[in-house]
C-alpha cells in the first residue's frame, strides 16, 4: 500500500494581519521536504476559497509549482481541483508548467464542487457543475495529449487551439473525488479514472460495496487515453502517529475537534446544501457533535494512535481494497508534532 501526505486545511484559525499566512507556507514547505525525504508517494494540496478552513490553499497548481522546486521524487497532486471553476485550457496549461518543473510528477483529482460560495468565481457553472466536471475531465485528457480543441474567441468566432507548454508526461494521472455518493464511485469507474474517497461518514461495509462497484464499472468500461489497466483507490484519513494511543488521542483531540467545529460552520454556510444552509448549532450541540465525530475517528477509519494501532488500521484498509491512504496531517497540530508523526508513519510502510 502507498502512503501519501494530504494538506486539507493547515490551521483553521484565522492567521490575521499582513503576512499572517507566511508561517503556514513555511510549515507546508518543511512538511513537503520531510515527506519527500521519507519516501512518501505523493503530496496532495486542495482548492479552498473564502472560508475559515484552508485559507492558504486557493490554487493547488501555484502551490505545487513551488513544491516542485523544493522536492525531488515525491508526486504533486491536486486534491482536489474544482474543475467547474476553471477553463480546461487554463488547467492544462497551468499543470503542464508544474509537470515540466517536477519532471513528470503531477496528478489531479477532479471535484465537482459543493459549496455555493466557491462559485462566486463562476456562478453560471454551479447548477450543472457535475455534468461540467465530467465533460471537461474527458476534454482535459485530450488537451494533455496534444489534441487541438475548438473554442469561441474574443470576436465570437470558433477557433482551434492547442494548450502550451507541452507537458513533460505523455498522460495525466486523474482521480475523481467523491464525498461518498455511490453514483460518483460508479462514474469514476466508467470514466476509468482513479478514485479519491474518504473513510469517514460511512461504515466499513458501505465502503467495501462502493469499492466493489467501482472495480466492476472500471473493468467494464472501454479504454481511455492514459488510463491504467486497474484504477487506484485512494482513501483520505486524519492521521497522527504518536508513541502511544494515549499520547495520540491527547494531542490530537483539541486540534481535531477545533478543526471539525470550523468544518461544521462551513457546511452550515453552504446555501447550496440540502436544506439551503443549516441553522447554527448551539454550543452544547456543537460540542456533542465534535465529541461524537472524534470518537468515530478513533474507532474506525482514522490513523490516530500508536504505531501498532495504525499498522492494524492500514492492514484493514488494504484488505478492504484500498491502494493508497492520503494522510491528513495538518488539522491543527504544530509543525514539530506533524514531522514526528510522519517519521513514525514512514516506519509503518515496511510489510504493508
Amino acid at each position: 500500500m502507498d502512503l501519501s501526505v494530504m494538506f486539507f486545511g493547515a490551521d483553521p484559525a484565522d492567521a490575521g494581519g499582513t503576512g499572517g499566512h507566511a508561517a503556514k507556507y513555511d510549515d507546508i514547505l518543511a512538511i513537503a521536504r520531510a515527506a519527500d525525504r521519507l519516501g512518501f508517494t505523493a503530496l496532495w494540496t486542495p482548492e479552498r476559497h473564502f472560508q475559515q478552513v484552508g485559507q492558504v490553499f486557493p490554487n493547488p497548481a501555484l502551490l505545487s509549482a513551488a513544491l516542485a522546486t523544493v522536492t525531488e521524487r515525491i508526486h504533486l497532486r491536486a486534491g482536489s481541483l474544482v474543475l467547474p471553476l476553471h477553463h480546461p485550457l487554463r488547467v492544462a496549461e497551468d499543470w503542464a508548467v508544474v509537470d515540466n518543473l517536477s519532471r513528470g510528477r503531477v496528478g489531479l483529482s477532479v471535484a465537482t464542487g459543493w459549496h455555493s460560495r466557491d462559485f462566486v468565481l463562476a456562478p453560471e457553472a454551479y447548477e450543472d457543475r457535475r455534468e461540467r466536471a465530467f465533460r471537461d475531465l474527458e476534454l482535459l485528457r485530450r488537451l494533455w495529449a496534444g489534441e487541438p480543441a475548438e473554442f469561441t474567441d474574443g470576436t465570437g468566432g470558433r477557433v482551434q487551439v492547442t494548450p502550451q507548454p507541452r507537458p513533460y508526461s505523455a498522460s495525466l494521472p486523474l482521480w475523481t473525488t467523491t464525498s461518498g455518493s455511490p453514483s460518483t464511485w460508479e462514474a469514476a469507474g466508467r470514466m476509468r479514472t482513479n478514485i479519491l474517497g474518504a473513510t469517514i461518514g460511512q461504515t466499513r461495509e458501505e465502503l467495501a460495496g462502493k469499492i466493489a462497484s467501482y472495480r466492476d464499472a472500471y473493468d467494464a468500461a472501454p479504454g481511455r487515453p492514459g488510463a491504467p489497466p486497474r484504477g487506484t483507490v485512494t482513501l483520505m484519513a486524519h492521521t497522527y502517529v504518536a508513541a502511544s494511543d494515549e499520547e495520540a488521542r491527547e494531542r490530537a483531540a483539541g486540534p481535531l475537534k477545533a478543526y471539525l467545529r470550523s468544518y461544521v460552520a462551513q457546511t452550515a454556510a453552504n446555501k447550496g446544501g440540502p436544506d439551503g444552509g443549516a441553522a447554527a448549532l448551539s454550543e452544547a450541540q456543537l460540542t456533542a457533535l465534535t465529541d461524537f465525530a472524534f470518537r468515530r475517528y478513533l474507532a474506525w477509519g482514522g490513523l490516530i494512535g500508536s504505531p501498532e494501532t495504525c499498522r492494524k488500521s492500514l492492514a484493514d484498509l488494504a484488505e478492504l481494497g484500498c491502494d493508497e491512504v492520503a494522510c491528513f496531517v495538518d488539522f491543527g497540530l504544530g509543525r514539530d508534532e506533524v514531522l514526528a508523526g510522519l517519521e513514525r508513519l514512514a516506519d509503518l510502510r515496511e510489510g504493508l
